[in-house]
């Protein structure tokens, strides 16, 4: 009998802005309830720490790394030289066997390609999403595409995203259909919330005879002229004497000041600080319906039986569009208003559109990926 001691697996989760963290948390703890099994370090980039701490505390995850490559107005080039040299200093550091990446930003691309430097395999959560057009969204899709070549496990949230990956060539046996760990983490947050163990820092109500409408916008390729008609649109809709927009202005520059300039006068849209997860979730679950941009918020809105206007002319995730819950609308500002008022003004397109769905999951993704990773590292 071998008196071989096996110890536990080394893997780093790494991640750096608040949608990869909502993600990555469930994973995160599933796999440190397994002490025996895993060794787990997290790092993080640092692009939005701001907006990560709320996250982090809300999961009890406590970084092992901070990059802190924050710079204001940074470029895409700048961010990522950076990343990658601080990401070769943690790797010569803890020599992981095994590194988890999430979704399709910087930070995943970067991880990714510097994980493949040292050899080290790359497990890609919320892998296979894909619009198949490099510039939507950008830089996005390249980040996507260039983290499924570089890593060796895929995990899809379904059954769409797993053919897209096998129509690349990805081998069946590397790829696992998890469901969405977004979804572990929002219904977590939303149970919480109902039974009182968790508190959200800022609580929102329409004042009387108005609707909320929640508003997120961020993406890069909306900018300029996308951005000042999807401002033109919201203007038009919160002229409406029953409706009340509740907008979080993200902290990016070229977002922050073409919202401030176009929409601080109106006296129906309200431009708030970005919201702590806890908070944000508490002000999805109770809007009437979310105009956005955000990949996440797709994924969420139809969990919660909320109806989605997305700001995009294409999207990766079309499974809650097929479903009937989402809807595309670019940034066309005649679009954006019909669809709205459709919304407002016919219960029965309403109650059409705002089912409970869940295309994404079941909140159950992280255990599903924690045993995969187990198998695949004991090979």
């Amino acid at each position: 009998m071998s008196n071989e001691i096996i110890r536990p697996k080394r893997v780093l989760v790494l991640f750096g802005t608040r949608p990869e963290a909502i993600k990555l948390c469930p994973v995160i703890r599933d796999l440190q309830s397994r002490p025996d099994d895993f060794d787990v370090r997290v790092c993080v980039t640092g692009q939005h720490r701001e907006m990560l701490d709320s996250v982090l505390s809300v999961f009890e995850v406590e970084p092992n790394y901070d990059l802190n490559t924050m710079e204001a107005a940074q470029s895409l080039t700048a961010s990522t030289a950076r990343i990658l040299a601080g990401l070769e200093r943690i790797m010569l550091d803890f020599h992981p066997e095994l590194v988890i990446v999430q979704g399709d930003t910087t930070s995943t691309f970067c991880g990714a390609l510097a994980s493949f430097y040292q050899r080290v395999p790359v497990a890609h959560v919320e892998a296979g999403l894909r619009t198949f057009d490099l510039w939507q969204p950008f830089p996005e899709e390249m980040n996507r595409v260039v983290t499924t070549r570089l890593s060796a496990l895929h995990f899809a949230a379904t059954e769409r995203g797993r053919n897209n990956l096998l129509a690349e060539g990805v081998p069946e046996k590397y790829i696992h259909i998890t469901g969405n760990t977004g979804i572990d983490a929002l219904l977590f947050v939303r149970d919480q919330i109902l039974n009182g163990d968790l508190i959200p820092f800022r609580s929102f109500e329409a004042p009387a005879g108005r609707r909320i409408v929640l508003v997120t916008m961020h993406r890069r390729e909306s900018f300029g002229d996308g951005q000042l008609k999807v401002c033109r649109a919201l203007r038009k809709i919160a002229a409406r004497d029953d409706v009340h927009m509740i907008l979080p202005v993200h902290p990016n520059p070229a977002v922050e000041a073409v919202v401030k300039e176009n929409l601080s006068e109106e006296p129906n849209i309200q431009l708030i600080e970005p919201l702590d997860y806890v908070s944000f979730v508490d002000l999805l679950r109770t809007c009437h319906f979310v105009i956005t941009d955000s990949g996440g918020v797709q994924e969420e809105g139809p969990s919660l039986g909320k109806p989605i206007l997305v700001l995009r002319d294409k999207t990766e995730r079309p499974e809650a569009i097929d479903a009937g819950t989402v809807q595309l609308v670019g940034t066309d500002e005649k679009r954006i208003v019909r669809q709205c008022m459709r919304l407002l003004d016919s219960p029965s397109e309403y109650v059409r559109r705002s089912f409970v769905h869940n295309p994404y999951g079941d909140g159950q993704a992280s255990p599903r990926i924690s045993s995969a990773i187990h198998s695949f590292l004991k090979t």
